[in-house]
């Protein structure tokens, strides 16, 4: 209960920490920070998808468009052979590339500014914990303002020029850094012509291509940010649990 609202309890603490992690409200009503590793994990892990579960407002709907959907169709076409098409336009390279540089600016600007902080002696002053949890405030400061939350793990001092200068660019990055792909992503889809679906054509409706989609997101998500969460949330898991064994 340390860090929790006794009106509340600790089970709608949790559950309001994963969703206000997955859309953009930044509210809470339990301490983040004195969330189990694993419990903390859960709203960290929500803030570097992009917060596109089930999305939160703007940022959500188009990082599930263009990570989720535009990859998952690029996915698709190569599994049946042909070009991918969404809503009747054709996915070509050029959306491909500007997808990519999306996905890429999350990863850049939360992994970046993150190594940064860890290396540097300003940046290990900020975090109140030693070892994998000040790990774990640093990384969620980071996601949270790259994907515009305001959510933190209070256990970070982050009221400093260093925190306030890459915190300001990594705000920065997270809004400009994607939204310039993703209009440009759009603006070559509306351009293209219409084509008539035919047998080769993927569905993007129903059951499979549901799975495909979050297929696609927990992979790109698990692949990009694994290794960091490792050094955070998970390590500092099972140290408590072998503290509890031995």
């Amino acid at each position: 209960m340390e860090g929790k609202e006794t009106r509340f309890g600790a089970s709608i603490g949790g559950l309001f920490a994963a969703v206000t992690t997955n859309t953009s409200t930044g509210a809470i009503n339990a301490m983040h920070d004195s969330l189990t590793p694993i419990g903390g994990l859960v709203p960290l892990f929500d803030l570097i998808l992009g917060e596109i579960s089930p999305g939160g407002i703007g940022a959500g709907l188009y990082g599930m468009l263009v990570i989720g959907a535009i990859l998952s169709v690029f996915i698709a076409g190569l599994m049946v052979g042909r070009t991918p098409e969404y809503l009747g336009k054709k996915v070509e390279s050029y959306e491909m590339k500007m997808a990519m540089v999306t996905v890429l600016v999350l990863a850049v600007s939360i992994l970046g500014f993150t190594a940064i902080a860890t290396a540097t002696q300003p940046g290990q002053a900020g975090p109140l914990n030693a070892g994998p949890h000040g790990f774990s405030e640093i990384l969620y400061a980071f996601a949270s303002q790259t994907a515009n939350n305001g959510s933190a793990f209070a256990g970070l001092t982050g009221n400093t020029p260093f925190y306030n200068i890459l915190g300001g660019f990594a705000m920065l990055i997270g809004r400009f850094g994607m939204i310039v792909p993703i209009l440009a992503l759009a603006g070559s889809m509306a351009a293209k012509r219409r084509v008539a679906p035919s047998l080769g054509t993927f569905p993007t409706t129903g059951i499979i291509f549901g799975v495909l989609l979050v297929g696609v997101v927990v992979i790109v998500g698990a692949l990009t940010f694994f290794p960091a969460l490792a050094l955070g949330p998970i390590v500092e898991q099972l140290l408590q649990n072998a503290g509890k064994v031995f």
